[in-house]
């Protein structure tokens, strides 16, 4: 059996296309992501969504909150609690608009689709209940962006905790892909006395699950995932709670992920530096077998085939 990461049928042609220099990739968008975590007695679970199957980009894979960045969240000062601006724009290589912009996706996000927000009041304290019309109106006209996240903030009156947030990984999607994106991936915390709920139209369904099972999941063939969501699984294995996976967090390295792709023995190797698990071989010259059944190769640290 093979294991569950997703491969579009139409890789093999882009990376073709990307050797032979008869495809231009195109600029990554930048965007944030959340790993959602909170205890239980058997140890942390991590909040994911399965996209919907009619999705274009990822479609039926399990993914967490996420999405790209509102260029109208880095010009407009917000309350804002924990590290300064410039801390992270050090921690995530960006200025310091561009920090504010990515964090302000990342919470945002997690408003969106998991109803979850890390904003509170004052710089002590998060939104207790986040239910009622008045709340779902904003968080629709957020999703619809017909409010920005800093406007958003400023008309609930609300400090954003960015304290409640830790830089995990930062991976880029391949030159060869037709969306791109350069995403940011963080850990949070539950906090206290919110719950989610799935709130977002790309997901058809949302489950708190172990980070061993999720990867377990995955290894047999049973939940679909893309190469991030599986590497930063298997990276939250060794912690034994949400606070220590966010005491863990300053100390990561920030260095982006991106696949190559590269000829090799009349192959096509695609790997993604650091993850020996997901490097695969395509051929040089289509073959009626390209399909992502066919055209993958044995992974060198993922399950069986």
């Amino acid at each position: 059996m093979a294991n569950g990461q997703w491969y579009p049928p139409e890789w093999p042609d882009r990376i073709r296309a990307l050797a032979d220099g008869t495809l231009t990739p195109v600029t990554p968008r930048r965007a944030a992501t959340v790993l959602l975590l909170k205890d239980t007695p058997d140890g942390p679970v991590v909040h994911m969504l399965r996209r919907r199957a009619s999705m274009a980009f990822a479609g039926g894979a399990y993914a967490y909150p996420g999405g790209g960045v509102d260029p109208r969240d880095d010009d407009r000062q917000i309350r804002w609690a924990g590290p300064t601006r410039a801390w992270w724009a050090e921690r995530l290589g960006v200025d310091a608009a561009g920090a504010q912009a990515i964090v302000c996706a990342a919470v945002r996000e997690t408003y969106e689709e998991a109803g979850v927000l890390l904003a509170g009041p004052d710089p002590d304290s998060v939104v207790g209940d986040t239910t009622g019309d008045d709340w779902e109106a904003d968080r629709a006209a957020l999703v619809a962006r017909e409010l920005s996240f800093a406007e958003f903030l400023d008309r609930r009156g609300l400090v954003l905790r960015s304290d409640l947030l830790g830089a995990w990984t930062r991976w880029i999607t391949p030159e060869f892909e037709a969306r791109r994106y350069d995403t940011w991936f963080f850990v949070a915390a539950l906090p206290e006395g919110q719950r989610t709920r799935n709130a977002s139209t790309e997901a058809d369904r949302t489950v708190w699950i172990r980070p061993e099972e999720a990867a377990a999941g995955y290894d047999k063939g049973e939940l679909l995932m893309m190469p991030p969501t599986v590497a930063t699984l298997r990276q939250l294995l060794p912690y034994g709670s949400a606070a220590e996976a966010l005491a863990a967090a300053p100390g990561r390295d920030m260095t982006p992920v991106l696949a190559r792709a590269r000829l090799q023995d009349g192959e096509i190797v695609l790997s993604w530096p650091g993850h020996d698990e997901f490097t695969k071989h395509v051929p040089t010259a289509p073959t009626p077998a390209d399909t992502p059944a066919e055209t993958t190769a044995e992974t060198t640290g993922g399950g069986p085939a």
